[in-house]
Formats: structure tokens, sequence, C-alpha cells
């Protein structure tokens, strides 16, 4: 799989979105298992993230200043000439659409929403959850270069390594084709966050199926207080509307990485499992002792959620836990 593969990087505000480091640092381990090299694509300045994506693994940095107008034109252009084994993008709204265009253009296979990258002799293997996460597909793309998303906190950051640098390419401006979509942004309104997010949370409260209703969720959120964690759901607590999407886990939801997942009333079904069995801790709480959230937590807890909780809230505070 020598060759180079590509990143398209995600900017926020001005700002690298963290989930461009992780598929930086996950190429970078790609690349060194195969002898390959990593490049980065910016859609814009390039000049304050060099130096940051240098340490975090990249070995060329591809500023593409203006390409904003013209995303799909200007990406297409540097994969032609570039000619790199695969593009990873974040599995973001960005990242999604820019993938699904890429790939059209090329004429190249698309894997969305991979969990995990392994080298083959002819490129990349990617797996990917088929079926609502019901089964864990491997796939090998054989026309044209891999394109490839993975969502936010599957992959983790590489450890960056001070004074390594990476080179910096300037593109030429591309000009958009005719009938081109051009996307212009007038304003950047961000909404007001009364709550933590899941994807970025260090430990993560959800509730399942097993609350019974909303009302329910006010005991997680009680929890979650202690200890200053957010508060996440099940597709199904979602889809019955005690919860709203933003906080659901899983394979229609996000992908969460925390130190900490504590699973109350969530028997543990694959699509769920998908989207938080990279947390480094799993408690699960359930009152049915063959629930499957227990073949994949390392502490479990066979009880009435409604005592355990409570329980558990007493002595966290007890113990001086969020005071």
């Amino acid at each position: 799989m020598a060759g180079e593969l590509l990143v398209v990087a995600e900017l926020t505000d001005g700002s690298l979105r963290p989930v461009t480091v992780e598929l930086v640092g996950e190429a970078r381990r790609q690349a060194d298992a195969a002898g390959g090299s990593v490049g980065v694509a910016i859609l814009g300045d390039a000049a304050p993230h060099a130096s940051s994506l240098g340490a975090y693994g990249a070995d060329r940095v591809y500023a593409m200043p203006g390409a904003e107008r013209g995303t799909l034109s200007a990406l297409e252009a540097l994969v032609r000439e570039v000619q790199p084994t695969a593009i990873l993008c974040p599995a973001t709204a960005f990242g999604s659409d820019v993938a699904a265009g890429l790939a059209a253009r090329l004429g190249a296979g698309l894997a969305a929403n991979c969990l995990s990258l392994e080298a083959s002799a002819t490129g990349l293997l990617q797996k990917r959850p088929m079926y609502a996460g019901k089964v864990i597909a491997t796939v090998e793309t054989l026309v044209g270069p891999n394109v490839i998303t993975a969502r936010p906190r599957v992959f983790a950051p590489g450890i960056p390594q001070e004074g390594r640098s990476a080179q910096v390419v300037t593109r030429e401006a591309v000009a958009p084709r005719p009938h081109e979509a051009v996307v212009e942004l007038v304003k950047l309104v961000k909404a007001e966050r009364t709550e933590l997010d899941v994807s970025e949370a260090e430990i993560i409260v959800s509730g399942g199926r097993g609350l019974g209703g909303p009302e329910a969720f006010a005991l997680l959120r009680d929890l979650a207080h202690v200890l200053n964690a957010a508060v996440g759901a099940s597709r199904a607590a979602v889809d019955a509307g005690w919860m709203p999407h933003a906080h659901q886990v899983g394979q229609t939801g996000k992908t969460v990485s925390p130190r900490l997942y504590i699973a109350c009333g969530i028997s543990g079904a694959i699509q769920h499992l998908v989207g938080m069995s990279s947390s480094q801790c799993i408690v699960a709480i359930n009152s049915d002792p063959e629930a499957p959230i227990f073949t994949r937590c390392d502490y479990g807890i066979v009880g009435d959620l409604f005592t355990v909780v409570p329980a558990l809230i007493q002595e966290l505070k007890r113990a001086g836990v969020g005071a």
C-alpha cells in the first residue's frame, strides 16, 4: 500500500476539528506500517495549522486558498495530480458530502462510517457496520482510490512529536464547474449548550428503554451532575421521544470514546455497542442478568436502576465526588 494517504481537513471557525487530528494519526499509523506518506488537504490558508499537523504525522500539507468556493473541483484536481492510495474524510455533514462527491467524480468506491483500517497488498481493508449496525463488514475497494469516512472518536490521535514538520504545498485556485454549487459562509451561529456533548465528554451516563419513560432521565442527570458527565441515550429512548437525537449514542447516533461509560437500563443491542465499545471503562446497570451489555462491560450490576443509581449518587457524594 505504499503511496500517500490524503486526509481532508475540516475547520470550524478557523480551527481544526479534533476529528482531523484523529484521521491524521490513523493515516500516520497505516503509512508507517506500509512505508507510505501522509498528506492533508486544507481548504483555505494552511499556515496556522501546518506545524500542528506536522507534529501529528503529516508529511505534506496542501494549502488550497479560495477552494471554499469550489470544494469538489479543487479536491478532484488535487487527487488526480497526487494520486493518493486512499482519501480519508470525517463522517460529519461536511466530510460525508465531500466524500460522496469525490467518489462520484473519480469513479471510486466509498466506504462510509469505518471503524478500523488495515493495510493490504492493494490498499486498505475497511471494517464498517451494515444493516443498522447488526453486522460488521470488511470492505476492500478495487476501483480508484479508497474514499473513506470515519466518525469522530473512532481513531485515537497520535502522540505529537516536537520538532516534526510538514512541507507546505500551495495549490492554485481551481475554478468550479459551471453548474457546481458554490457555498459562501455568511455567518456562523453557535447553538447554546446547556449540557455536555456526548461526543466530547470524558464521562457519559446513558439511559435506554429500561428507564420506562422520559421522566426517569432526571435521575441520570443527577448522577451526571455529580460526575460532571454528559447524558446519553440509546436509539430506543430517542425513538420513543424521551431524549433529543443529539444525545443518541450508537450507529445512527454518535460514536463516543469516554474514559467512563455508565449504561443504565440499556440491553446492549449491537447498534448501540458499535457507538460506545471503544470506551475505556464500561459499567452496566440492568435488571436482566442475560442482557447482552454484560458481555461487553468491565463492571456489571444486576439490579433495579431506580435503586442502584440513587445509592450510587449517595456514595459518590459521601466520598466527596462532585463537591
